[in-house]
């Protein structure tokens, strides 16, 4: 079997070639990336040398991609990542869109020339904020937990967000993007019949994470505490009470790989990430970081930003039904090895191009 792995130089599409190398026999792993992002060389160079044949190329051209050889899968880990991309002054809403979409339009093509399944990989930002705003929390010591005391919305469970949860706009622009780029890869897959799998993933987090501020978020505020960089609380009164769910990219690989086996079905939009015993809030992760590098008092900053909710953990029950598919790895181990890489790897922030 061969596999091409869009943006095989960023932290998740390297961490898919290693682990889908791992896991499956008589596999060759191909990798194409533009290298647009601070620490994609670091990356290049060690995925040579472990012997992952690469090429260099940029989705948002056609071109690019006729020269690379036909693939029978396609995981697709290019994207600009960031959930206020387009907004933020870092890229244009156009730039945006060739990214997320373009990107994946001439990706699809290239399916079709060589019949070649994909699995795309969305995010969980493709559901409706003003509806993920409007949950009802409860104040739980130092994160909102989810008030199930009162009614919920459609697509809310015990577990957390899923499948069936609203989508309807405003997403982020950045959402709009990978929520458009889900439905072209299922009606090329219908019309040029080859398999199509969605995961809508949560936060994956690991060890040489190039994270942001704006995403990699618990990769990120262990570096930046560590190295002793501005922290801030930002909104919901400034105490980091709000909560996301996190999983390890050798998770994810191990999905893939049982969607690559897998037969054709009904359901093949799945939301992936760690759940609630992967959940952690920013004030809980501070704790953490307090106790493994030194106390540190994030600033308190009550101007709210673009975009953020509460309460974001993803119900991953449609996986675990039809794959028996769930994460391994917990939060903590997940930290632990995040905290390894920062002691390797002190100047880390600004190797990956963080201001």
């Amino acid at each position: 079997m061969k596999i091409l792995i869009t943006g095989i130089c960023g932290f998740v599409g390297s961490s898919l070639a290693y682990a889908l190398r791992n896991r499956l026999e008589n596999v060759e792993i191909l990798g194409v990336d533009n290298l647009s992002r601070a620490g994609s060389e670091a990356n290049r160079g060690a995925l040579r040398r472990a012997g992952f044949r690469l090429f260099y190329g940029d989705l948002r051209m056609a071109s690019d991609l006729e020269a690379l050889p036909d693939a029978d899968w396609v995981i697709d880990a290019a994207a600009n990542p960031s959930v206020l991309a387009g907004v933020d002054g870092n890229s244009s809403s156009r730039q945006l869109v060739e990214h997320n979409l373009w990107s994946v339009l001439n990706t699809l093509e290239y399916c079709r020339r060589c019949s070649a399944g994909v699995i795309i990989l969305s995010s969980s930002r493709v559901y409706s904020v003003p509806t993920l705003a409007a949950l009802p929390v409860r104040i739980e010591g130092t994160s909102f937990q989810l008030d199930t005391s009162q009614t919920q919305p459609i697509g809310v469970t015990s577990n957390g967000i899923s499948e069936q949860f609203s989508v309807m706009p405003p997403l982020s622009l950045y959402g709009s993007t990978k929520l458009a780029a889900e439905t072209m890869a299922l009606e090329y897959g219908s019309t040029f019949r080859f398999p199509v799998w969605v995961n809508r993933c949560g936060v994956l987090a690991g060890a040489g994470q190039f994270g942001t501020a704006e995403q990699g978020i618990f990769s990120y505020w262990i570096h930046a505490h560590a190295s002793g960089r501005p922290l801030r609380y930002i909104g919901f009164d400034g105490c980091g009470r709000q909560v996301r769910d996190a999983f390890h990219p050798d998770d994810l690989a191990t999905l893939i790989v049982a969607q690559m086996r897998g037969t054709a079905s009904n359901e093949v939009v799945f939301n992936v990430g760690g759940g609630i015993s992967n959940a952690r809030s920013l004030a809980q992760l501070t704790e953490w970081c307090n106790h493994e590098f030194g106390a540190r008092s994030p600033v308190r900053d009550l101007n709210p930003r673009p975009f953020d909710v509460p309460w974001l953990v993803m119900d991953a029950g449609a996986a675990r039904k039809q794959f028996c598919w769930k994460p391994t790895r917990s939060i903590d181990s997940i930290f632990e090895e995040i905290a390894r890489h920062v002691r390797d790897h002190p100047d880390w922030l600004d190797r990956c191009g963080v201001t």
